[in-house]
């Protein structure tokens, strides 16, 4: 039998428990209806015709009052047409005996209406004497014969009403032991189906159990493991589809196995030739791997066992558990900012300088098993950024004296101090000021960018109102916002009204990021600023409505010396990187998030008390 059929089979009694189950319940509500419909039968007729009769005596004995009022027509009328429906209703009632005692009842009442349909013949004849004989008749004779009439009426109708008071609360007591029987018949039906299933479910899936238990001893390498199963059905086959690719696999092992070892002979020797560190760690964090320079300049070793990021330098361990945060919290490949990322290590032929890199591992699924970290050697590199930025401080210093003499020099003959100038002398002296001063700007910027690289800037920290510092850098700005038609905007949250940050250095970056914004932005456009508080930073941000940046320019826009294409002319590329700067010496983070067309967001980040 195939699998689909056992699992039909097992089935089966669930589905023969709820075929009995429904038989019984039809069975039951069947029974049920008939006694329902037994009390209406037997004894609903009799009550019907005996409330008629009753009425119609009434309907009778008001006639004979009208004859005895003196309307001997009208009570003669109403009486001949009550008599027949009282005839039929007494007929009905005589064919309708269900109860005991309701055949004597009924004669009773078939005599009793004999007298009075007598006295009222005689009742009649009498109606043509006198009005008082009339009424000494009726008040002697016909109505007590009314009275017996109508209680053997009322005898018949509280006999049936008796019994279907009876008959309902038999069939109360039967519903309820109908429900009693319904339950256990669920209950019963379950237990004996879900036990029944369960053992033949359990029959049919044994074998995939078996098979389980081989796929797992698979799993764990002993590739020696058969699954016996038994049967033609689909497990069957599968089992020895399962038997023949494990047979296959353990030829595989023991053809290649030699030749894994090569292979991972050559691997660990290729990252052995590399001259610079390389460290490899699995997806849990653990290292895994180490080349020799990463033995010789780190002094890791895999083999010394325990926590081998220990033995390293502690500037050394601090970067390699940074980036392999950074790689294993899936925020992608880890690239450094620039040589001041570089980490010093001692060696035996001198200091090295190392820039890290991390690089994820990825599996088969596309998840990130695992991390390399290369430590690449910068030293000669960071020796000639050094020498670059030496002799870019000081060009710019010596530039400061002979500039201040030529800045002079031009005020001077602007002023006309020293004689008069015409028009045109004095719309080249205006452009040479102007000139001089953009070369005053680029001065400034690299003498405080030397400073801040060498490690003199000092912050002078200091709680400060953030409303007065975000105005102070947009009062820079307004006269050339105004030209353009540029709007400025503020706003500070409440909970960031202080900050204690370096005055003169943060306004410094809030008057670039918004001397940007008014260049790149529009006629008509706006330029904002806005504070907020971000846990426990401060998150300044400046938006503008310009043309926006390129993404491939949104990674090198922080460079020193860098000028995006099509940029306005006026500056040397150093304002960005100074804010950088400035911004990661206050402990902040820095960055820009812009779509072309649609304008761009500088922002950066201040640690603030709590």
């Amino acid at each position: 039998m195939t699998l689909r059929g056992r699992l039909l089979l097992a089935q089966a009694p669930l589905a023969l428990a709820l075929v009995l189950l429904g038989v019984v319940a039809v069975v039951t509500l069947a029974r049920l209806g008939r006694s329902g419909q037994e009390i209406l039968q037997d004894n609903y007729r009799s009550v019907l015709s005996m409330q008629r009769m009753t009425e119609q005596l009434e309907r009778m004995d008001s006639a004979a009052l009208y004859i005895v009022a003196g309307e001997r027509q009208r009570g003669q009328e109403q009486q001949s047409a009550q008599r027949a429906k009282l005839e039929a209703e007494l007929r009905a009632q005589e064919e309708n005996l269900t109860e005991p005692g309701e055949d004597e009842a009924t004669q009773r009442l078939r005599q009793a209406w004999a007298r009075y349909r007598t006295e009222c013949d005689a009742f009649l004849v009498v109606a043509e004497q006198s009005p008082e004989a009339l009424r000494e008749r009726y008040f002697a004779v016909l109505a007590p014969a009314f009275a017996e009439t109508k209680a053997a009426a009322a005898s018949i109708l509280n006999l049936n009403q008796d019994a279907m008071v009876r008959k309902s609360e038999a069939l109360r007591r039967q519903s309820q032991r109908v429900n009693t029987l319904m339950v256990t018949a669920v209950l019963a039906a379950f237990g004996v189906g879900l036990f029944a299933s369960t053992s033949l479910i359990h029959r049919a899936l044994r074998p995939v159990a078996v098979l389980s238990q081989a796929v797992r001893r698979l799993g764990q390498g002993d590739l020696a493991v058969r699954a016996v199963v038994e049967g033609k059905d689909e497990i069957a086959q599968l089992g020895q589809d399962f038997n023949a690719m494990a047979e296959r696999l353990q030829q595989y092992q023991q053809s290649s196995l030699g030749e894994l070892l090569q292979a991972q002979a050559a691997s660990q020797a290729a990252i052995d030739s590399l001259p610079d560190p390389v460290v490899v760690f699995g997806a849990g964090g653990v290292l895994l791997n180490v080349n020799r320079s990463a033995e010789d300049v780190l002094r890791l070793s895999l083999e010394a066992g325990g926590d081998v990021l220990a033995r390293a330098a502690p500037e050394a361990r601090e970067v390699l558990e940074r980036v392999r945060a950074h790689v294993l919290g899936g925020k992608g490949a880890y690239q450094p900012r620039g040589y001041e990322e570089a980490v010093r290590v001692a060696a035996p032929e001198g200091e090295r300088w190392l820039l890290p890199r991390g690089s994820p591992v990825y599996g088969e699924s596309g998840d990130v098993v695992g991390a390399t970290v290369l430590l690449q050697d910068v030293t000669r590199l960071r020796r000639f950024d050094e020498l670059k930025n030496d002799l870019v401080a000081t060009v710019a210093h010596e530039f400061r004296t002979p500039l201040t003499s030529l800045r002079m020099a031009i005020h001077l003959c602007a002023e006309e101090v020293v004689g008069p100038v015409t028009e045109k002398q004095a719309d080249l002296l205006h452009a040479a000021r102007e000139d001089c001063e953009r070369l005053q700007g680029i001065v400034d910027d690299l003498l405080d960018l030397s400073r801040i690289q060498a490690g003199r800037l000092v912050l002078d920290v200091r709680r400060v109102s953030t409303a007065e510092l975000v105005e102070g850098a947009l009062g820079v700005h307004r006269a050339a916002a105004e030209d353009r038609s540029v709007r400025l905007v503020s706003e500070v949250a409440p909970e960031v009204e202080e900050v204690e940050v370096d005055t003169e250095r943060v306004q410094l970056v809030l008057s670039n990021l918004v001397g940007n914004g008014v260049r790149h932005t529009l006629s008509g456009g706006e330029v904002s600023v806005r504070v907020t508080r971000e846990g426990a930073r401060a998150r300044f941000e400046v938006r503008d409505t310009g043309e926006g940046i390129a993404p491939e320019q949104q990674a090198r826009i922080f460079e020193k010396f860098y000028r995006a294409p099509g940029a306005p002319a006026g500056g040397a590329g150093l304002g960005l990187s100074i804010a950088r700067e400035v911004v990661q010496a206050h402990g902040g983070e820095i960055g820009v998030t812009s779509t072309p067309g649609q304008g761009s967001t500088f922002w950066f980040t201040l640690p603030q008390p709590s």
